[in-house]
């Protein structure tokens, strides 16, 4: 319990090489209060700090039902542009290592936003993301009106942005906003098993990776060719090419 008495809203999983952030806001279906975005932040800090891979989920079979209404409801002009939901999201995005949206249930508006900001998303059959801000008189300011035209193109992005329509789990891995779906039970192992993968590499050529992977198109080609660079004249580079050509030789 924190010290106002009530649950904390997230769980913290810590591994060496991993980080797994549980949204635990069971009562509101994991809506995002700023109790959830001072987590958020402070998970961001240990990881700036300590550089790991961090899985996101929700508990109860819901990712998160959107940002709390109730708190959304009595916001006004300036909390706007404080961006309180905008700056923690991108702050995750710009994590050092990636980070994994395991999506089940309802992802919508903030919580869709959330699983936006991570650079790989799984899903279950049960899945439901999509943005109805407008429904409910404002935008889908945190992040949705920029990332979702990268994730599946501008014209996608418009519809759902336009109409607030929610696609289910086949839509979309078709749209490319999750890249596969697995079964409830088996959500969080397939989460980990890409966190496996990724943990195999070399930590500072998935951080670098990462790094080209968000730069802006007019950092290209030069921003991968300073970062290969460095990776060309590290000693991990020497020892992992040196290691698969004896494992060539005959």
């Amino acid at each position: 319990m924190s010290e106002h008495g009530a649950a904390p809203p997230i769980e913290i999983e810590r591994q060496s090489d991993r980080v797994v952030v549980t949204l635990g806001r069971p009562e509101t279906r994991n809506a995002i209060d700023r109790r959830t975005i001072d987590a958020l932040h402070e998970v961001c800090a240990e990881l700036e700090s300590v550089p790991r891979i961090l899985i996101l989920t929700g508990s109860g079979g819901v990712f998160a039902s959107g940002a709390d209404i109730a708190q959304l409801r009595d916001r006004r002009a300036a909390d706007a542009r404080a961006g309180i939901n905008t700056m923690a999201f991108r702050r995750i995005r710009a994590l050092p290592m990636p980070v994994i949206a395991a999506v089940d249930g309802y992802a919508l508006g903030g919580g869709a936003e959330l699983a936006y900001a991570a650079d790989i998303r799984i899903g279950t059959p049960t899945l439901r993301m999509g943005n109805p801000e407008p429904g409910l008189g404002i935008i889908a300011a945190a992040g949705a009106t920029w990332r979702l035209p990268e994730i599946v193109g501008e014209a996608r992005a418009a519809e759902l942005l336009l109409t607030g329509r929610i696609v289910d789990a086949d839509e979309a891995v078709r749209w490319g906003l999750i890249s596969a779906i697995h079964p409830a039970d088996q959500l969080m192992a397939a989460a980990h098993l890409i966190a496996d993968r990724i943990a195999a590499n070399d930590p500072l050529a998935t951080r670098h990776t990462k790094t080209a992977l968000r730069a802006p198109a007019e950092a290209h080609p030069g921003i991968e060719l300073e970062l290969q660079a460095e990776l060309f004249e590290s000693p991990e580079k020497h020892r992992r090419m040196t290691a698969f050509l004896e494992r060539k030789r005959p």
